[in-house]
């Protein structure tokens, strides 16, 4: 399939909990368009700002059922999507899944485009993926960061 567009991703977690961003660059195929967002967290983890990256990403696509590349160094989420394991969780309800919440809204936004993944290695010189991580990096520094509610929930339960 070609493409229309590709969204870079990457997120990143200082202490993993602990804060947390992700960073996002997208580029439409064939036109100088480019746009880049990021967002830190006060805690969360490493493996849900790379998910919330990917989400962000389909998220800001105006127009349905686009042809989408995603390019990401996280082996969670590509492996997850790439080898099927997300639908055999949602089947189960996300039961004794970690980010069930994140993977809930994942599928609903992936299902309104189509959707291929890239997994890259991280750190390897690749321009977008390492703008990604800079962004991440910057959200994950950032004085005004959000609040990930429903990890924060979660981890109290456990403690």
């Amino acid at each position: 399939m070609s493409h229309d567009v590709h969204i870079y991703t990457d997120g990143a977690a200082k202490g993993n909990p602990g804060p947390g961003g992700y960073g996002v660059v997208m580029e439409w195929v064939g036109k100088p368009y480019r746009k880049e967002f990021y967002e830190g967290f006060r805690h969360t983890t490493n493996n849900r700002m790379e998910l919330l990256a990917v989400i962000v990403g389909l998220e800001k696509l105006k127009s349905p059922n686009t042809k989408v590349l995603v390019v990401s160094d996280s082996k969670y989420v590509v492996d997850s999507v790439l080898k099927k394991w997300v639908f055999g969780w949602e089947k189960k309800g996300f039961a004794g899944k970690k980010n069930p919440d994140l993977w809930a809204r994942f599928l609903k936004i992936y299902r309104k485009h189509q959707v291929d993944f890239q997994w890259i290695r991280g750190h390897n010189n690749h321009p977008q993926n390492e703008r990604c991580d800079v962004l991440a990096v910057m959200g994950s520094q950032s004085a005004q960061q959000s609040v990930d509610a429903f990890y924060e929930n979660e981890e109290r339960k456990v403690i």
